[in-house]
C-alpha cells in the first residue's frame, strides 16, 4: 500500500512562493506516475504537475513558468516549488500515484492520494 503525505502549504501573498512536498512510503514499483491535483472551492480538480515513471515532468499551461516539479529519491519526497503565485492559484493541493504508464491527468485515474495541503493566495 502506497502511502502519500503533502506538506507545505500556507497563507502567502500574491507574488510569494511555496514549496509543496509529497512524502511516499510504500512499495516503489507500485507508484507509477506521481501527480499534483488542486480543487479551488467550488471547482473541479485540476493536474497540476506530473512526474513520469521514467523522472521526466510536465507542468500544466496556467502554472508553467511559475512552478518546478522536483524529486529526491533518497527520502522519496516529490517536491512542487510554485513562485509568483496568483490568488487563483488558491486551492487544495493533493498528491497521487499509482497510475500507469502511461500517466493521465484526470483524477479517477490515479489509485492512491495523500491527505491535501491547503494553499491560500491573498491579493
Amino acid at each position: 500500500q502506497v502511502q502519500l503525505v503533502e506538506s507545505g502549504g500556507g497563507s502567502v501573498q500574491a507574488g510569494g512562493s511555496l514549496r509543496l512536498s509529497c512524502a511516499a512510503s510504500g512499495p516503489t514499483n507500485s507508484r507509477g506516475c506521481m501527480i499534483w491535483f488542486r480543487q479551488a472551492s467550488g471547482k473541479e480538480r485540476e493536474w497540476v504537475a506530473l512526474r513520469y515513471s521514467n523522472s521526466r515532468s510536465t507542468l500544466a499551461d496556467y502554472v508553467k513558468g511559475r512552478a518546478t516539479l522536483s524529486q529526491d529519491v533518497t527520502n522519496n519526497t516529490l517536491y512542487l516549488e510554485m513562485n509568483s503565485l496568483k490568488p487563483e492559484d488558491t486551492a487544495m493541493y493533493y498528491c497521487a500515484a499509482g497510475r500507469g504508464p502511461p500517466c493521465a491527468t484526470w483524477d479517477g485515474a490515479y489509485k492512491y492520494w495523500g491527505q491535501g495541503t491547503q494553499v491560500t493566495v491573498s491579493s
